[in-house]
């Protein structure tokens, strides 16, 4: 799993969501890294990561045993969002020992119904080809009725190379698991440890009826909504969320 690691001390783990990459928390990264190591990783299908015709949350969760044992760490802070919220929940259920604190940014532990249906057909539809510059993916994909900021959020997925554009993330498998990755199909273990739960006030994926799902895994939670945000609630106050997890985290130092 490719990461990049700055700072030094504790080490923090940050994981992207779907269609992201290791630079969406890089803001987080700057206020952590003056006390913490701070890792962020391209996930298996993202990014500078490899390939993986099959995905699931046990499967990830065993890539950062791995990427752990590569960097000879015995246990880390994990931060997640969304997809990568699933992820990082998915470890400290199956691997409590690895996982010093969790944050959880706008996901619950739940199976969701499907809501990346415009998403995946823009992508797809996009000429590869034929695309001649990134105005014309961006054109194409708000023609495909993606808003503006989730269509340039998108594109950092397009990459130039000798022949025209490519996309560095695995669509065809992502696509292939989006079963696995808006499902949640695992054990009814517990995390004893602390963990701290982050909404967006406007976003409707973490709502009150899952409160009892989020309660019964993760019994030590606390939680907080930002209000005027969504599910880019790190994007869009990103004063107050780094705040947040920062606090959280030097509460919860081993």
């Amino acid at each position: 799993m490719h990461f990049v690691s700055s700072g030094e001390g504790q080490a923090v783990i940050l994981i992207h969501g779907l269609f992201g990459n290791s630079d969406n928390l890089k803001n987080l990264a700057s206020a952590l890294e003056q006390n913490y190591q701070v890792i962020r990783v391209d996930l298996p299908n993202h990014g500078n990561s490899k390939h993986w015709h099959s995905m699931d949350y046990p499967s990830l969760a065993q890539e950062c045993v791995e990427l752990l044992q590569q960097l000879k760490l015995s246990e880390a802070h994990f931060v997640g969002h969304s997809m990568g919220g699933k992820v990082a929940m998915a470890l400290a259920l199956l691997h409590p020992e690895m996982v010093t604190s969790l944050v959880v940014a706008d996901i619950a532990p739940v199976a969701y119904s499907p809501r990346h249906q415009k998403v995946f057909a823009g992508l797809t539809s996009l000429p590869l080809a034929n695309v001649t510059s990134r105005k014309f993916a961006l054109d194409h994909l708000t023609h495909a009725d993606i808003e503006l900021g989730t269509a340039q959020f998108l594109l950092k997925n397009l990459q130039k190379t000798d022949n025209g554009f490519e996309w560095k993330m695995n669509l065809e498998g992502l696509i292939e698991n989006y079963p696995h990755i808006i499902g949640w199909d695992m054990p009814d273990a517990v995390y004893p440890k602390p963990c701290f739960f982050i909404r967006g006030g406007d976003s409707e994926y973490v709502l009150a009826e899952h409160t009892s799902a989020i309660m019964k895994q993760f019994p030590q939670v606390s939680a907080k909504t930002i209000n005027g945000t969504g599910h880019w609630l790190h994007a869009q106050k990103p004063e107050i969320f780094n705040r947040l997890v920062v606090e959280f985290i030097d509460k919860h130092q081993s």
